[in-house]
């Protein structure tokens, strides 16, 4: 390294002070020296490196080095030290190559560099110190680096990110944090980063989104979160991003739901979430997102789609929910979806994907369906139609029932199978002999109707009023899973005729009940609104009658009844001494001491028999002395 400085000194001794002051005749001699020496520089080369002149280049990858090696030609562009023993960096390791571009240090054992180490390296546009063992970034560092581009810090020790670090980066498009101890990162930390445009920050140990440091990202379009210990998302976690595109949350193993002003503001265009333990398809988040076209939920404990959810995402193009336990997917559930052109929901739960479930099957190009339990019925007869056309991905889904076809990949299933396998039945109502059920006011309602058919009949039940209540409808009607209506607390304007209605891919069936609900004059509903209690009762119990009604005893409350006792107790007690009160104040308003009152009663009778006969009829009297 000292020889390398003691032939810069020289050469710039002899550019700047012998050849401007030499005599014209040596003139010629000297600049011929320079040249010699220059030319000599340019095919140098340090010991086990290789350079090539062409490119500018140098890669010592992998060659020990504990220090910057000598000979590195000056006007290097491209140099690789990775892989070696470097331990620290300082402002003269890198001094003499001004037209260096791209620096690789990366796989070292650098823990401390200074600032300033890269002052005079004003053309690079690349710098990588991953995989060392830096702890602390101090300001100043990138002092310099203006035109930097591409830095790389990520797999080192770093514990926090300093306000201001990268301020001098005002050209910096990318920049890769991952791979460290971070646990904070200061809200002005990112201050200056003008240009960033993808930023990666995984395998920390953050535990919160650092919203106000990225709000300083304005040109952010791609923003990449993994393997981060993030349990929580909250409102508004990624506020002032308004360019960003693309965004990637990655094997956040704790992360259970997603707030719905979680995204608010945002305009993305890629969406990933992934290796979660979300449970629910996150609707909310996504409906303003109607510029979305890659959506990516996979590996999740999403169960079901629900339908008409995703309406407003009329530019997706490609959804992904593989590996999750999605066993549902409802009829409309990609209602308003016209530009779904790929569509993978393998290694899932699903028995069936019904045709119904899309704006338009047809401009379906691709549907990976493999690892599902599916039932070859009448449902899957659109992609069945279609299995010549369809793309299904390299693994081919078969079929897991029927019997007779159980393994046959959907490709293979020729018409002669089809016709006599995949097959449907209509529901079949399997009716109850009582039309009409009698209930009190007051009192709960259960009304019953099943079905046979394949696949399984869907129960849903109209009202008088043309309500239509599913398994999903909540409140005081609901209907259970085996197909039971449940009126949890009868009124009287829930009387009249309700149609339970079965369905499925075959068709449907209809039965209707009446239900006339006796009225008790029950003016007060609080009065039995409580006689209820959250419950089941088996179709199949005694306890039901056949009836569709429980007799359960009223009585009045314990409490009711000691609070109303006591209340009275209290009215006339408080009567009596008020009354002996005006009696005492009139006395003494008077000015008159009297000592002794009458008073006139009539006694109170038993059974109309006076407890003691009156000597003579009329009212008796009785004096009282005041004292």
């Amino acid at each position: 390294m000292a020889g390398k400085k003691g032939f810069d000194r020289m050469v710039d001794y002899i550019s700047k002070v012998m050849l401007p002051t030499a005599t014209s005749c040596w003139q010629p001699f000297l600049g011929l020296a320079l040249v010699v020496i220059l030319v000599g520089s340019a095919v140098g080369c340090p010991a086990r490196c290789e350079c090539s002149a062409q490119a500018k280049s140098v890669n010592c990858h992998r060659k020990r080095f504990l220090t910057i090696p000598e000979g590195i030609p000056i006007e290097t562009r491209v140099l690789d030290l990775s892989k070696n023993k470097l331990r620290s960096v300082n402002p003269d390791n890198f001094s003499s190559y001004p037209q260096l571009e791209e620096l690789d240090l990366s796989g070292n054992l650098i823990g401390q560099v200074e600032p300033g180490a890269f002052n005079a390296l004003v053309n690079m546009h690349s710098l990588s110190l991953k995989s060392n063992r830096i702890y602390l970034i101090p300001m100043g560092v990138f002092s310099g680096l203006s035109n930097l581009t591409l830095l790389d810090i990520s797999d080192n020790k770093i514990v926090i990110l300093l306000d201001y670090m990268f301020q001098d980066l005002r050209n910096l498009k990318s920049l890769e944090v991952g791979d460290n101890d971070l646990v904070y990162i200061s809200h002005r930390a990112f201050s200056g980063l003008v240009s960033l445009e993808t930023l990666t920050l995984e395998r920390c140990n953050l535990t919160v989104v650092p919203t106000e440091a990225l709000s300083h990202l304005h040109a952010l379009v791609s923003l990449h979160l993994r393997q981060l210990s993030i349990s929580t998302l909250h409102p508004y976690s990624f506020k002032k991003l308004f360019r960003l595109r693309h965004l990637e949350i990655d094997s956040w193993l704790s992360l259970d739901v997603v707030p719905p002003n979680t995204l608010h503001g945002l305009n993305l265009t890629t969406l990933s979430i992934t290796n979660t333990n979300l449970s629910a398809f996150p609707y909310q988040p996504l409906r303003h997102m109607s510029y979305l076209t890659h959506l990516n939920l996979s590996f999740s404990r999403i169960e079901q789609i629900e339908g008409g959810m995703l309406r407003e995402l009329v530019r997706l193009r490609e959804l992904r929910l593989m590996g999750a336990r999605l066993a549902t997917v409802e009829p409309h559930a990609f209602q308003g979806m016209k530009s779904l052109r790929i569509l993978n929901i393998s290694r899932n739960q699903l028995e069936t994907l019904e045709r119904i479930s899309f704006q338009d099957p047809e401009v379906l190009e691709m549907l990976l369906i493999d690892g599902n339990p599916l039932v070859c019925d009448c449902r899957l007869t659109w992609i069945l139609r279609r299995r010549r056309s369809l793309r299904f991905g390299n693994v081919q889904p078969e079929c897991a029932s029927p019997e007779a076809i159980r393994g046959q990949p959907l490709k293979e299933l020729e018409e002669p199978l089809l016709s006599r396998y995949v097959t449907c039945t209509e529901p079949k109502i399997l009716e109850e002999h009582v039309e009409l059920f009698l209930v009190d006011e007051g009192q709960p309602s259960l009304l019953h109707c099943s079905a046979e058919g394949s696949p399984r009949p869907i129960i849903s039940w109209l009202t008088p009023r043309r309500r239509l209540i599913t398994e999903k409808t909540n409140g005081r009607v609901i209907v259970h899973p085996n197909g039971t209506l449940e009126i949890k607390v009868s009124e009287v304007h829930d009387s009249g005729v309700y149609t339970c209605v079965a369905s499925n891919a075959a068709g449907n069936d209809t039965m209707s009940v009446s239900l006339a609900v006796k009225s008790l004059g029950i003016s007060d509903r609080s009065l039995y609104a409580n006689r209820t209690h959250q419950y089941y009762t088996d179709p199949n119990s005694t306890a039901s009658n056949g009836t569709g009604s429980h007799n359960v005893p009223f009585g009045l409350d314990l409490k009711t009844i000691l609070v109303s006792t006591a209340m009275g107790c209290f009215t006339f007690l408080g009567v009596v001494l008020f009354c002996f009160l005006l009696l005492f104040v009139w006395s003494r308003g008077k000015g008159k001491h009297k000592n002794n009152i009458d008073i006139e009663y009539v006694p109170r009778k038993v059974a109309g028999v006076p407890v003691d006969p009156p000597e003579t009829s009329g009212p008796r009297r009785v004096n009282m002395k005041m004292i």
